[in-house]
């Protein structure tokens, strides 16, 4: 898309990862303002040297010099939009909006300050985001009368509707049921028992259905695609130690045999196992 009409737009896209990329999201710190819109899947990023766990509808807000990518450098399956627009820190370390912006001073100000409070960076349920984005993005594509001017207007929407949404912030955390969250622990602290949905389910406390579409509208996976994608990050955090072979990893973390393992992993990697561990023990 053509981006020489807006300076202001440093970067703007969409990314549908159907597998997972080892070195593909290393953390970075740049200059300007960054939103990222989870679209499907589950991403674990690393924003200011602090971990967050986001899922579809979830945005990440992250500040001009503010490090942000996933600690250990993966990318994982799933599809987000981000934009990155030329927000700056002036002299008395404040944010400042260009002069492209149509906001008046005022708005000016309160929005600013607002971005720059002491919040979280995610912002849990922000489907408005999403939408504003792929706004953006249609007007690039289309470049119909006036689209300059909407354009700029949807990226004041943006910076309003994210600083009216962190306005509401509660101190309540995430609307995410915390049965889930233990469920992962659960899981995680076990994973060498071969889980069926129907324990999984009763962990959580609800129907097989019901358990069903609730993890598909949370993380964007079945149950069991959930499940595989936590045996895989596990697997990649025990791969980085040699002194544990393959077969153990394998067992530890739930697969059949070696053999499924290392099919599993290549196909959602691109890697075995053995070529994994190799590469990591090489750059080390």
């Amino acid at each position: 898309m053509e981006l020489r009409p807006f300076p202001h737009i440093m970067e703007i896209g969409t990314i549908k990862n159907s597998a997972i990329h080892l070195d593909g999201f290393p953390c970075a710190s740049t200059g300007g303002f960054r939103i990222f819109y989870v679209q499907e899947g589950k991403f674990e990023w690393t924003i200011d040297h602090q971990t967050f766990i986001l899922y579809p509808g979830d945005a990440a807000l992250i500040l001009p010099r503010r490090e942000f990518g996933n600690k250990n450098k993966v990318l994982e399956i799933g599809s987000f939009s981000w934009i990155h627009i030329e927000i700056r820190i002036n002299r008395n370390k404040e944010l400042s909006i260009g002069s492209w912006s149509s906001l008046s001073p005022g708005d000016h100000c309160e929005v600013c300050k607002i971005l720059q409070m002491d919040h979280l960076p995610v912002l849990q349920k922000f489907p408005e985001s999403g939408a504003i984005l792929k706004g953006i993005q249609t007007e690039l594509f289309n470049k119909e009368i006036g689209y300059r001017t909407r354009i700029n207007h949807l990226l004041d929407e943006l910076l309003i509707q994210s600083s009216r949404k962190i306005a509401r912030m509660s101190n309540s955390g995430r609307d995410f049921p915390i049965t889930f969250m233990d469920l992962e622990r659960q899981l995680r602290a076990n994973l060498a028992h071969q889980w069926t949905v129907e324990e999984m389910a009763a962990l959580a406390g609800l129907r097989t259905t019901l358990f069903n579409e609730k993890v598909k509208s949370y993380s964007g996976f079945s149950p069991l695609s959930y499940l595989i994608n936590i045996r895989i990050s596990e697997a990649i955090k025990l791969l980085k130690r040699p002194d544990i072979s393959l077969t153990d990893i394998a067992l530890e973390t739930g697969f059949y045999s070696s053999q499924h393992f290392s099919t599993t992993f290549r196909k959602l990697t691109g890697y075995t196992p053995s070529q994994f561990r190799k590469n990591h023990l090489r750059i080390k």
